[in-house]
């Protein structure tokens, strides 16, 4: 995490996602871009309404520059250097558009939360980024962000998989120590055929304690759970409620030769029914993708 987007939009949401990516420990200096977008208004044309249009269009402006000045103080101190830039256009394509010329780590937003009667879905603009940003997303729900002094609590879905083990190495990164409690959670699906089967069972269990071991390096307070549910996504939201976790951190597959980074339907599931933030991870995927093209391509040029 050496290269991060932040987007913000004056909102409470955005404003607790900025608090919130200030709480995340880092080893290495940061380049923190902090990016809010102002998108045009577009009426029918006269010259009374184009007047007006454009006093509110530098009002907008003028907001908009204030917010950046208010959030930018919140990194005071730490060893990121801030640099503050204010986009025109569509705010998703312009916020993901950015994300590629920075050639970002992490972009990170701000999302609403949920109703009081069913799951809301993700804004228009988190959903947006968090499908098509070309990079790993963090989704920031104020809801359930931990108070002052109290532990930071992590929910790491896992199940050994590619994706699942480049989520794990990329939240090695960040030095985890001090008051952070990391939940390593993997959810066996329809398991009541195969209790039977020791050796299954046994190897669920060598992958947590693999991954525990990797993850004590850069955590002080490392939990496994081994799960069963119906449903891995549903697992996992389930728990998530339960133990009232205050980030997922779940990898993601990009597809669609790195144009476009649609999300899978784990992670869209629990992107969009968890009441906390959720980190995709996105990054040592695509470098492995990459590195798998160039060497296919080597070996067709050969061959």
């Amino acid at each position: 995490m050496r290269n991060v987007l932040l987007a913000v939009d004056g909102s409470n949401p955005s404003e607790q996602a900025a608090k919130f990516l200030a709480r995340i420990p880092h080893f290495d200096p940061v380049k923190l871009t902090i990016v809010t977008v102002v998108q045009p208004r577009f009426v029918h044309s006269s010259y009374a309404t184009n007047e007006l249009i454009q006093k509110a269009y530098e009002q907008d402006r003028q907001n908009a520059e204030k917010m950046l000045a208010k959030i930018e103080p919140l990194f005071d101190g730490a060893d990121v250097d801030v640099q503050c830039e204010l986009l025109e256009g569509v705010v998703g394509e312009s916020i993901v558009q950015k994300a590629k010329e920075l050639n970002a780590d992490l972009v990170v937003v701000g999302a609403t939360g949920h109703s009081q009667i069913s799951r809301m879905l993700l804004g228009s603009v988190s959903d947006f980024v968090a499908t098509h940003a070309p990079c790993s997303v963090l989704v920031v729900r104020p809801d359930l962000l931990p108070k002052p002094g109290s532990p930071l609590r992590v929910c790491l879905a896992y199940e050994g998989t590619g994706p699942c083990q480049a989520a794990l190495e990329e939240f090695q990164e960040c030095p985890w120590h001090g008051n952070t409690e990391l939940h390593v959670v993997s959810i066996a699906t329809c398991l009541n055929d195969l209790y039977s089967d020791t050796s299954f069972i046994q190897h669920y269990k060598d992958d947590l304690a693999k991954a525990q071991e990797q993850l004590e390096e850069v955590s002080d307070h490392v939990i496994t759970h081994f799960l069963e549910d119906v449903h891995y996504g549903e697992g996992i939201t389930r728990f998530t409620e339960a133990n009232e976790m205050n980030l997922v951190v779940l990898g993601e597959t990009p597809r669609s030769q790195f144009s476009r980074f649609l999300l899978g339907s784990t992670s869209q599931y629990v992107l969009r029914h968890v009441p906390c933030s959720v980190w995709i991870t996105r990054n040592r995927m695509i470098k492995n993708l990459k590195q798998g093209t160039q060497e296919q391509s080597k070996v067709t040029a050969n061959g």
